[in-house]
């Protein structure tokens, strides 16, 4: 997914970038198609790379307790809640996570933070995952606050 949309940006940029240098420029001039060749292969070294670095990055876990989600690229966040602070679960699916199969799960706490983000997740796992936290949750003694 992040390969995916890393991609389309990039794509973007590079159209985007060519497009307004060749409007910009009155002479003929090589350096616009310099400037969008470097921005090209940037953005190709960005998708081939900086996806299974964030991969490393991103990690999750449910335990009878709590769930711990880790995520951050420069800095890094963890986000622990126990599972009897846990209010709703909830499953987002964008359109590009439904094309590859993936979803978001979303766990709301009573916490003035927010919510717990796990992204990526194969749609199944996701769903799984859902009914696990919420027996969790119901199981768990306390009042969610």
């Amino acid at each position: 997914m992040w390969r995916v949309r890393l991609a389309v940006s990039s794509v973007a940029a590079v159209i985007g970038a060519g497009l307004l240098s060749s409007v910009q420029t009155t002479v003929p001039s090589a350096w616009p198609w310099v400037g969008s060749g470097a921005l090209l292969a940037t953005a190709v070294a960005a998708v081939l790379l900086l996806p299974p670095w964030w991969f490393r990055l991103h990690r999750w876990e449910v335990t009878g307790t709590a769930v711990y989600v880790r995520a951050g690229y420069l800095r890094r966040e963890w986000g622990i809640t126990a599972t009897s602070h846990v209010q709703t679960v909830d499953i987002r699916r964008g359109p590009l996570e439904q094309r590859l199969g993936l979803a978001t799960v979303l766990v709301t706490t009573a916490s003035a933070k927010g919510e717990l983000k796990l992204h990526g997740l194969d749609a199944t796992t996701a769903a799984e995952l859902a009914e696990r936290l919420l027996i969790l949750a119901h199981a768990t003694p306390g009042d969610a606050t």
